[in-house]
C-alpha cells in the first residue's frame, strides 16, 4: 500500500511540477528574437506558443496564443491559451499600422473588417469599404458587434491599453482577440520586430523575416553613418497640444531614434518610454535653444510659420522658430503612423537628414518637410 501511495504522489509531482498548466508538455524549440523584450515563441509539434508579456505588470503575461496549421489535428496535451488556426484567411483589423503591414505582405485581401475608418488612410482599405467587401465597424472602443459577426472574421486585432478595462461585448463574440501591444516595446527595431509574428499569423513568416531583415540592416547602417559624421543637431520634438507639450521621453522609440540619428536631445536622459506632459515654459527653458525643431500636425494643408505661430504665440520665443529652422510632418498627407512602426530605417533617414544638414546626404524626406514662411 505504501508503494502505491509513493507512486502515486510522484506520478502527481511529474505531472505538475514545472508547468503551470498541470500537464507535462514536451520540450519545445524557442525562437530567438533578436530585440523583442515583450515576445516569446516557443514551436512544438503541431502547434506554435506565442506568448506576450505584459508591459504594465511586471512579471505577468498579457496572452498566450497557440497557433495551429489549419488542416492539422490540435494536439491533446496543450497549455492553456487562445487557439488560432493558421493561416487566418479572415481579419478585422482595428488599427491602420496593421492594414498597412497586411497591405505590405500581401494580404490586404484578408481584411473582412476595419474600425475607425476616418483613421486608415490605405487607399486599398478605402477603396474595399466603399464597394462594401469590408465591412466599416465603426468606432474601435465601442464597435457595432454585429456587423463583426456579419462578416466572419477568424481574428481581431486591436490594440491593448493599460487600465482599459477590457473590450466590452467583443470579448463575448468568441472570436479570437490579438492583442497588438508592440508600441510599449523599449526600442524601434524591437517593436518593428513583431512583424515577425504577424507573418506567422498569416502565413507570410519567411517574407516577414526577410522583410525584418532587411529593415534591421537599413537601420544600423544608417547608425554607422552617423557615428562617422559625429555630433548632430540640438533636437526639440512635436508642440504643443492644448496647455501642455508632451515630449518624447528619453526612452520612448521617437527619443531613442534622435539619439541613433546623432542628435543632441534635451531629454534623453530621462527614463520614461512614453511622452511626459510639460508646460511651455518648462520646454523653454530647457530645449528652446534647440538649433532644429520637428513636430507632427494633422491638417488638410501644408503648414507655414505664420500658421504655425497663430496656433501659441509663445513659439516666437524658440530658437529654431526664429532661426526658420522647423520641419513639420502633416500625418493626414503623409503615411507616418501607417509606416514608421514596421519600417523605423525610413524615419531614421529623414532624422539624419535633418539633424546633419553639413553632411551630404542623397535620400529625400518622406515625412518631414522644412516650413515655409
Amino acid at each position: 500500500m505504501r508503494r502505491l501511495i509513493l507512486i502515486g504522489f510522484i506520478t502527481a509531482l511529474l505531472s505538475s511540477c514545472g508547468n503551470r498548466t498541470g500537464f507535462l508538455q514536451e520540450e519545445g524549440d524557442t525562437l530567438k528574437l533578436k530585440y523583442s523584450s515583450l515576445l516569446s515563441v516557443i514551436r512544438y509539434e503541431g502547434y506554435t506558443e506565442v506568448n506576450i508579456r505584459n508591459p504594465w505588470k511586471e512579471g505577468k503575461v498579457l496572452h498566450t496564443y497557440l497557433l495551429v496549421p489549419r488542416e492539422g489535428e490540435m494536439p491533446k496535451h496543450h497549455p492553456h491559451g487562445t487557439v488560432i488556426r493558421t493561416p487566418v484567411e479572415r481579419a478585422a483589423v482595428f488599427t491602420t499600422v496593421h492594414c498597412a503591414l497586411l497591405t505590405t505582405i500581401g494580404h490586404g485581401e484578408n481584411i473582412v473588417g476595419v474600425a475607425d475608418l476616418q483613421y486608415i488612410k490605405i487607399p486599398y482599405v478605402q477603396e474595399q469599404v466603399k464597394k462594401g467587401r469590408i465591412a466599416d465597424c465603426g468606432n474601435g472602443l465601442s464597435p457595432v458587434v454585429e456587423k463583426i459577426i456579419d462578416v466572419k472574421p477568424e481574428v481581431i486585432l486591436l490594440s491593448p491599453f493599460e487600465n482599459s478595462g477590457g473590450y466590452g461585448k467583443v470579448e463575448d463574440i468568441d472570436i479570437p482577440l490579438v492583442e497588438c501591444a508592440e508600441y510599449m516595446e523599449n526600442s524601434p527595431l524591437a517593436r518593428a520586430e513583431w512583424m515577425k509574428f504577424y507573418g506567422m499569423l498569416f502565413g507570410e513568416e519567411q517574407k516577414t523575416d526577410s522583410l525584418f531583415a532587411e529593415v534591421d540592416k537599413n537601420y544600423h547602417a544608417l547608425k554607422d553613418e552617423v557615428a562617422k559624421a559625429g555630433k548632430g543637431k540640438s533636437v526639440l520634438i512635436d508642440k504643443m497640444v492644448g496647455s501642455v507639450w508632451y515630449v518624447p521621453g528619453g526612452r520612448s522609440t521617437i527619443g531613442q531614434m534622435i539619439k541613433d540619428a546623432g542628435g543632441q536631445y534635451a531629454w534623453a536622459d530621462d527614463d520614461h518610454s512614453g511622452s511626459v506632459s510639460l508646460p511651455f515654459e518648462a520646454v523653454l527653458e530647457k530645449a528652446g535653444s534647440a538649433e532644429v525643431w520637428l513636430y507632427r500636425y494633422s491638417s488638410d494643408h501644408v503648414q507655414n510659420y505664420h500658421e504655425l505661430l497663430s496656433e501659441y504665440r509663445g513659439y516666437q520665443q524658440l530658437q529654431p522658430f526664429a532661426d526658420r529652422n522647423v520641419y513639420g510632418c502633416n500625418v493626414e498627407q503623409s503615411l507616418f503612423y501607417e509606416e514608421t512602426p514596421f519600417r523605423p530605417d525610413w524615419l531614421l533617414s529623414d532624422f539624419i537628414r535633418i539633424i546633419h544638414q553639413d553632411i551630404p546626404y542623397k535620400a529625400p524626406l518622406r515625412y518631414y518637410q522644412k516650413l515655409d514662411e
